[in-house]
């Protein structure tokens, strides 16, 4: 196989000085091109001509059956596409054979969550006295009754609350614009956080966020991480946790009690139902 060497030699050469390519990248697309060389050396093909457009097919049904990440996935294809379309300039093959074969669907990974008992002691640990604590709670609560992405929940306006009527008004990618139910608990925690606990950490000055710092500006991503994990390990929840896993832990335990999957679509601001159809399988 040294004529498979050579080629891919001199293919990495030319992205190492026209692609502009990191070493790493370029290591790791030996590697994925190497699976390929082991895969004719077990078929006993020797060089370009052999691979045909079936044998390729039989490469990417390997691939498949290899369980790779889905970046693992992509970057293979990636640096498959770019050898063969190499070998059909350099005259090595004719035709590409991979032109006609779809690429390998890559494992998708479910989503991690919460169990019920988990958010219910997260959602009922006692209420500290300072109006960081009644922030904190209602910001939880909000982010497990309505699903928001962590962004749309630190950047929410008191413009974008209607408490009265019971709903939250969030932008999500793209600006797009969805109404999500807000139910009783997560009303009341979120209005005993305005009835004091903001004014007290403003202090009189301007803001239009619902949630704000000693500062006045309204909390980070990064910080409400912090508080998260912090109030998950006052809870007894020492496994890993982020803001996105209460997003997913809404979704699952909506279509767990038998939720239609258009409204949990609607809620979490998918573009397509695909996409909330992972939930089902968690």
């Amino acid at each position: 196989m040294n004529g498979m060497n050579e080629l891919i030699d001199r293919y990495l050469a030319e992205l190492r000085v026209e692609g502009g390519l990191s070493n790493n990248t370029l290591d790791s697309y030996r590697r994925d091109l190497q699976k390929l060389q082991g895969f004719l050396a077990s078929r006993q093909i020797q060089g370009p001509a052999g691979m045909t457009r079936h044998c390729m097919s039989e490469f990417l049904a390997y691939l498949k059956r290899a369980n790779l990440s889905p970046a693992s996935t992509a970057r293979c294809m990636a640096a498959l596409r770019g050898f063969f379309r190499f070998l059909c300039r350099e005259r090595f093959l004719s035709e590409n054979p991979l032109l006609s074969l779809s690429s390998p669907r890559p494992w998708v990974k479910l989503p991690k969550v919460l169990t019920q008992s988990e958010v219910a002691k997260l959602l009922e640990l006692p209420d500290g006295a300072k109006p960081e604590d009644k922030r904190d709670a209602a910001m939880v609560e909000l982010l497990y009754a309505t699903g928001l992405r962590v962004s749309e929940l630190v950047n929410l306006e008191l413009s974008q609350l209607n408490l009265a009527v019971g709903y939250v008004l969030a932008f999500g990618k793209g600006a797009k614009q969805r109404v999500v139910p807000l139910g009783d608990l997560a009303r009341r925690k979120v209005e005993a956080y305005l009835d004091s606990a903001r004014s007290a950490l403003v202090k009189g000055r301007s803001s239009r966020h619902v949630f704000v710092t000693r500062r006045g500006g309204n909390l980070t991503r990064q910080g409400f991480w912090k508080v998260l994990r912090a109030r998950a390990r006052r809870a007894g929840i020492f496994k890993p946790i982020s803001p996105h896993m209460l997003r997913h832990s809404f979704a699952t335990h909506l279509l767990d009690h038998g939720a239609d999957l258009r409204s949990v679509q609607a809620m979490l601001g998918h573009a397509r139902i695909t996409t909330t159809q992972i939930y089902t399988h968690v």
